[in-house]
């Protein structure tokens, strides 16, 4: 539980902090190169380089077995990454010309002016990047040979694979593991795999019911 914790709010945060830089930066129209970088961006969309690539990828970095594996490979999404660029298009450009005429640096316009805007996109899309880094599997189960560094999801999995019986990895269990009946397993692995995620929706409400229509058509 403590590492997809971990890796749910470190994660969440650098995401955000690069998607934020990268949407505000492509949001200006006077960015040279800005729509080949677009067109780039909106291509990861539609073709991926697939699995084994990917690992080749991360084992070159030096990431095996390392949290990191769970959080940079997927630290920008494409996604999340043009519904943010959007938002900050539309924001009036009065407010960042006239903190330029008071002498405000980028930095300042970015921090002091677009970010405190921009609150109902950044908590909506970072409620999306904290439940896709809680539902992390597939990527520890590729990256992560230390059972001990397993998050959450993979631990319940494999509760579920030995509630049924089959044979699984046990390395992360003890020798007084009890198998308990497959309904209750099942019943107990949804609740605790949801449970905490959903307690950070009441704090989000206010802001998410703003900002889930970012990016909509709007009459």
């Amino acid at each position: 539980m403590a590492v997809s914790i971990g890796v749910t709010g470190i994660g969440t945060l650098v995401s955000m902090v690069l998607t934020s830089l990268m949407a505000y930066g492509l949001s200006k129209r006077e960015v040279v190169g800005r729509s080949q970088v677009m067109f780039l961006v909106m291509f990861t969309m539609l073709f991926s380089g697939g699995m084994i690539p990917t690992f080749l990828v991360v084992k070159a970095m030096g990431l095996i077995d390392s949290y990191w594996s769970l959080i940079i490979p997927g630290a920008i999404n494409a996604f999340n990454l043009i519904i943010m660029r959007n938002f900050f298009s539309n924001l009036p450009d009065g407010l960042e010309e006239s903190a330029k005429i008071d002498g405000c640096s980028d930095w300042g316009i970015l921090l002091r002016i677009v970010i405190p805007l921009s609150m109902a996109a950044i908590a909506t899309i970072s409620l999306f990047y904290a439940v896709t880094y809680w539902n992390t599997y597939m990527q520890a189960v590729l990256y992560l040979n230390d059972s001990t560094k397993w998050p959450i999801q993979v631990i319940l999995r494999q509760i579920v694979i030995l509630a049924s019986g089959i044979s699984a990895d046990t390395s992360g269990f003890d020798d007084s593991f009890i198998t308990p009946p497959e309904q209750t397993v099942k019943m107990a692995v949804i609740v605790v795999a949801t449970l905490p995620i959903l307690l950070v929706y009441p704090f989000l409400q206010k802001h998410f019911a703003k900002g889930a229509l970012l990016g909509s058509v709007k009459g």
